[in-house]
C-alpha cells in the first residue's frame, strides 16, 4: 500500500479550501493562489499552512517544499513553469490531482453539480484516508440545501460577475444556475451556454431584474460593479439598482467547489432582507 500523502501543496483556493474542510492542514506543505478571503470557519487552519505565492509560486519554490502530493483547481498549475505536467510529477514520484472540474479538455469536465462536487471531495478524501470526514461534510451540505429557503421565487436575477462595456453573467449551465435554482429564482441569463457567458447590457435593461448579484474578486470587487452601475446614466435607472436590491457573493461561493452550498444559503439570505418595491 502507497504511503498517505505528508506533505501536500494546493494551488488554488478550491483545493485549498477542500483540503481544510476535511482536517488536512497538517498534511500541508505550502499553498497558494486565493480569489478573496479563505472561508471564517478554515482561517484559522489556513494561517498554519506556508503560503507560498500570492498567485502560482515558480516552479523552484514549488518543489523546495518537497511535495508529495499536488492538488489544483486549474490546468494552468500543472504547466512546466509552475507544478510541471502531470506526467512530470509521476516520473518523479510525486501524485498530483486536477479538479474534474478545471480539466483543459472542456469535453472532460463534469456537468456541474453538488454531487460532482462532493465526488471531488471522496477523491480527496479517499488520498488522505479520511473518507468518514467527507461523509460528515457531504450530509451537512445535503441538510443545508434541504432547508435554504425559496426565497428568489418569483424573482429576476442578474448574476452579474465583471465586466462594464460587455458584462461576464452567469449563465444557465453552471454554478451560478445551481445556486438560483436552489432559491427558486429565474437567472434572466439562463438561455445562455455555458457556466459564464458575455451578456449585454441592453437585455439587461429589457429584463430589468429584481435583484442583481454582485460577484466579489480580488480581479473585480462587487463594490466596484455596485459604483458603476449606480454611476451610469442608463443602468442606474434599473429596478435593483434604485432599490439597492443587490447580493454580494464571494467568487469562491460562485464556483463549482465546496463553498457552493455557502453561496446557495448566503444568496437565499440576503435576498431575504432585502426590501423590494414593485
Amino acid at each position: 500500500m502507497n504511503a498517505l500523502p505528508e506533505r501536500a501543496v494546493t494551488l488554488n483556493q478550491g483545493a485549498t479550501e477542500v483540503m481544510l474542510a476535511l482536517g488536512l492542514e497538517d498534511q500541508m506543505a505550502g499553498t497558494a493562489y486565493l480569489d478573496d478571503e479563505i472561508a471564517e470557519k478554515w482561517r484559522s487552519a489556513y494561517e498554519s499552512v506556508p503560503v507560498l505565492a500570492d498567485e502560482y509560486p515558480s516552479h523552484e519554490k514549488l518543489l523546495a517544499t518537497s511535495p508529495d502530493f499536488i492538488y489544483a483547481s486549474y490546468s494552468s498549475a500543472f504547466e512546466r513553469k509552475v507544478a510541471g505536467t502531470q506526467g512530470d510529477l509521476d516520473s518523479m514520484k510525486v501524485s498530483s490531482y486536477l479538479s474534474p472540474f478545471g480539466c483543459a479538455d472542456e469535453g472532460r469536465r463534469p456537468a456541474p453539480s453538488f454531487e460532482a462536487i462532493w465526488d471531488e471531495v471522496d477523491s480527496i478524501a479517499a488520498a488522505f484516508d479520511v473518507s468518514d470526514r467527507a461523509a460528515e461534510l457531504k450530509e451537512e451540505q445535503q441538510k443545508t440545501l434541504g432547508s435554504v429557503s425559496e426565497a428568489g421565487k418569483g424573482l429576476d436575477v442578474l448574476w452579474y460577475d465583471s465586466g462594464t462595456k460587455t458584462p461576464t453573467v452567469g449563465a444557465g449551465d453552471g454554478a451560478p444556475q445551481l445556486v438560483l435554482d436552489s432559491i427558486g429564482a429565474t437567472n434572466i441569463f439562463a438561455e445562455k451556454n455555458g457556466g459564464w457567458a458575455d451578456g449585454n447590457w441592453e437585455y439587461v435593461l429589457d429584463a430589468d431584474p429584481d435583484v442583481i448579484v454582485l460577484i466579489d474578486a480580488g480581479w473585480d470587487s462587487a463594490d466596484d460593479k455596485r459604483a458603476y452601475l449606480k454611476k451610469d446614466p442608463v443602468l442606474s435607472q434599473l429596478r435593483a439598482v434604485k432599490n439597492d436590491a443587490f447580493v454580494t457573493v464571494p467568487f469562491s461561493e460562485s464556483t463549482a467547489g465546496i463553498r457552493l452550498v455557502d453561496g446557495v444559503q448566503s444568496t437565499a439570505d440576503q435576498i431575504a432582507s432585502l426590501s423590494l418595491d414593485e
